[in-house]
């Protein structure tokens, strides 16, 4: 029985306790507040039931062209099904792209501490006090609740309650879950407890940074007209419906037949299989 027990799926706490019992975010997940599910749902539902509606209403119309009991019956329900499923599909893309966006504020920001840090160390101080001088330039350049001033906040605290610098660099990239932090974290590991050369090696974390970024930059430039343009080909089947049942409802009312659900059904089916693809295609990686 044992073999066959079902694993309890354990949840990431959007918090963690540090050792000097400051609460720590976790960057790899993001919940919502009540009141952002219900905003964001909302306005999924909304777009999804009034896209439902523009291709699916006026079913069940009688020999007149009239609208039936089961028209009305049928366009609530397709509305209320598509707005629902919208609604909730539309949940976890826009939690994806919170964290997407969280976790390269951090990298940009992370780039400058490292940036000042390597200052710091070129001016001669050592490894503690760049970090409190890292924290002073960078309040000048973020807004207080920056994350990296959250996070440098954390490590000057942990120092100061003889926290090792290296464990305290190790959490913040598990929490960060950004292979740069990760890799800066244990390289400077190596190299603070067997004396490596500290300044070299922030220096070429920077610079290696420094330019993955440019790099994925560039590549975001080059790919925004693309986006755009995906973006408007997805737009275009519900701009071009929206205009035939305007300015054709004679013709329109060919998308009630059954010929005209089942085209209208492929159609929608291929253009979001194109877009899932093409968002693939266009999410590049450095």
């Amino acid at each position: 029985m044992g073999l066959f027990k079902k694993e309890k799926k354990v949840t990431e706490p959007q918090y963690y306790t540090s050792a000097t019992n400051v609460p720590t975010y976790n960057y790899k997940v993001y919940y919502m507040k009540p009141i952002e599910k219900i905003l964001y749902f909302l306005l999924a539902f909304v777009v999804g039931a009034a896209v439902g509606y523009l291709f699916y209403g006026g079913i069940g119309k009688n020999d007149l062209g009239e609208p039936t009991t089961i028209t009305w019956v049928l366009d609530i329900s397709i509305s209320l099904i598509v707005g629902m499923i919208a609604g909730i599909a539309f949940l976890p893309m826009r939690t994806k792209q919170i964290i997407d966006k969280q976790r390269k504020q951090l990298n940009s920001q992370f780039r400058d501490m490292l940036e000042a840090f390597n200052t710091s160390l070129g001016a001669g101080k050592n490894v503690v006090d760049s970090f409190h001088s890292v924290y002073e330039d960078l309040k000048v350049q973020y807004d207080e609740g920056a994350y990296i001033l959250k996070e440098l906040e954390i490590i000057i605290s942990g120092i100061a309650n003889n926290i090792d610098i290296e464990d305290l660099l190790a959490d913040f990239g598990a929490r960060s879950g950004i292979e740069d932090i990760v890799s800066f974290a244990n390289v400077f590991k190596i190299c603070y407890r067997k004396g490596g050369n500290i300044k070299e090696t922030i220096r070429s974390t920077h610079e290696i940074l420094s330019d993955k970024m440019q790099i994925s930059e560039d590549i975001e430039t080059v790919v925004t007209s693309n986006k755009t343009e995906q973006k408007i080909m997805i737009a275009m089947p519900i701009a071009l419906i929206a205009m035939i049942k305007m300015m054709s409802p004679d013709f329109a009312a060919n998308f009630t037949t059954l010929t005209g659900i089942i085209s209208t059904t492929i159609a929608i089916g291929m253009f979001v299989i194109s877009y899932a693809v093409g968002k693939v295609i266009l999410n590049i990686k450095v």
